[in-house]
C-alpha cells in the first residue's frame, strides 16, 4: 500500500506540473515519466492490475460524454465523408503499422497499435492488453499527438489561405450544440452504469471490451436519460492511473530501446501528414467542405483539441468535432478488434 500511495503521488505532482505547463496529454506523459523515474531509480513504484481496468472504465464513459444527440442527427448529413476518413484512416493504420514492423525492431502488434489514430489515454492501455509493449504505444501515441496539435494546424492554416486566395471557398455553417448536465448525483450514475458494464466487458477476455463496454453503455445512458456526466478532472484521473501504471513496467532496458524509436516515430509523422492531405482533399472535393475544415478532420488528435484549435484558424463549424468525436468512438472501439483478426491471419 505504501509503495502504491507513493507511485500515486509522485505522478499526481508531476503530471500536474506537466498540467500547469500546457503539455498536451499532460498527466498522462507526466505520470508516466514520473513513475518510470520512479521505478528505475528505487525499484519501489507499484501500480495494482486494477488500475488498468479503472483508467479504461473512466476514459470509455468520457469518450461517450461527448457524444450528442445532435451528432447522431447531423451524422445523416455527413456519413459520407465519415465513412471516407474512417476508411481512410483504418487503410493508413494497417500500411503504417506494416512500414513500421518490416523497417524497424518494433514487434507487428507494437506497431500496428502505435499507429492507431487513438487517444493517448486510451490505446496504451489497450494495447497492453493485446500484448504490445505499450511503453512504446505511449510513446508513439505522444508523437502522435504533439504534431497533431503542435504541427499540422499550422501547415494546414497556410495550405488553406494559399488554396483560398486561388479559387476562393465558400463554407456551410454547422452549429453544434452541447448539453451538459454536470452534478455529484449525475456522475455517481454515470459511473455506475459505466463501472457495471465495463467489469461485464473484462469478463469476456476481448481487448478493448472493457473500454468499449463502458463507452457503450454511457453513450444509451445519456442519450436516453440526458444525465450523463463526466468533468473533464475525471478524465485526468485516468491518465494519472493509466500513465502510472505503464510507468511502473518501465525498467532501464525499456529506456535504451527509446533510441530506436526515432525513426518510427518519423514514419509514424510523415505518414499520417500524407494521409491528412490526401484524405483532406477527398473530402474538400466530393463533399463540398472548406479544405481546411475537411484537413483538420483528417488530422490524428482529439475532438476538445479541434475545437480550439479550429476556433483560433477560423473554422467555425462543428463539423470538424462531430468527425472527430466518431473517429475516436469507431477507433477506440472498431479498430483493436480489426487489427487482432490480422495479427492472427498473419500469425
Amino acid at each position: 500500500m505504501e509503495n502504491f500511495l507513493l507511485t500515486i503521488v509522485v505522478a499526481l505532482i508531476v503530471g500536474y506540473i506537466f498540467l500547469k505547463l500546457k503539455v498536451p496529454g499532460a498527466m498522462m506523459v507526466g505520470s508516466i515519466i514520473a513513475v518510470s523515474i520512479l521505478n528505475i531509480s528505487t525499484g519501489l513504484a507499484y501500480m495494482p492490475a486494477v488500475s488498468k481496468t479503472i483508467a479504461q472504465i473512466i476514459a470509455g464513459s468520457f469518450i461517450a460524454i461527448g457524444l450528442e444527440k445532435s451528432d447522431l442527427k447531423r451524422l445523416k448529413h455527413i456519413y459520407k465523408p465519415a465513412t471516407v476518413l474512417l476508411v481512410g484512416m483504418l487503410i493508413l493504420n494497417i500500411v503504417l503499422g506494416l512500414i513500421i514492423h518490416y523497417t524497424s525492431h518494433l514487434d507487428l502488434v507494437t506497431s500496428l497499435m502505435s499507429a492507431i489514430p487513438g487517444g493517448i489515454s486510451e490505446v496504451p492501455i489497450i494495447s497492453e492488453e493485446m500484448g504490445a509493449d505499450s511503453s512504446t504505444v505511449a510513446v508513439m501515441q505522444f508523437t502522435r499527438l504533439i504534431f497533431g496539435v503542435g504541427l499540422f494546424p499550422l501547415i494546414i492554416n497556410k495550405v488553406s489561405k494559399l488554396r483560398h486566395l486561388k479559387d476562393g471557398e465558400t463554407e456551410e455553417v454547422y452549429k453544434r450544440s452541447i448539453t451538459r448536465n454536470d452534478s455529484i448525483q449525475n456522475l455517481l450514475l454515470t459511473i455506475m452504469v459505466a463501472s457495471t458494464f465495463g467489469i461485464l466487458g473484462s469478463k469476456t477476455g476481448i481487448p478493448s471490451a472493457t473500454l468499449v463496454f463502458s463507452m457503450i453503455s454511457t453513450i444509451v445512458f445519456k442519450l436516453s436519460t440526458n444525465k450523463g456526466s463526466m468533468p473533464r478532472w475525471m478524465r485526468w484521473i485516468a491518465q494519472l492511473l493509466s500513465g502510472a501504471y505503464i510507468g511502473s513496467s518501465i525498467g532501464m532496458n525499456e529506456v535504451s530501446q527509446m533510441r530506436y524509436l526515432i525513426w518510427p516515430g518519423f514514419l509514424l509523422v510523415s505518414g499520417y501528414l500524407v494521409a491528412c492531405f490526401l484524405i483532406g482533399n477527398i473530402l474538400h472535393k466530393k463533399y463540398n467542405m472548406s479544405l481546411a475544415e475537411a484537413m483538420l478532420a483528417a488530422t490524428p488528435a482529439g475532438a476538445s483539441d479541434m475545437a480550439l484549435i479550429s476556433a483560433d484558424i477560423g473554422i467555425e463549424s462543428a463539423d470538424v468535432v462531430v468527425l472527430q468525436v466518431i473517429r475516436m468512438v469507431t477507433v477506440i472501439s472498431v479498430f483493436p478488434q480489426v487489427l487482432m483478426f490480422i495479427l492472427e491471419v498473419l500469425g
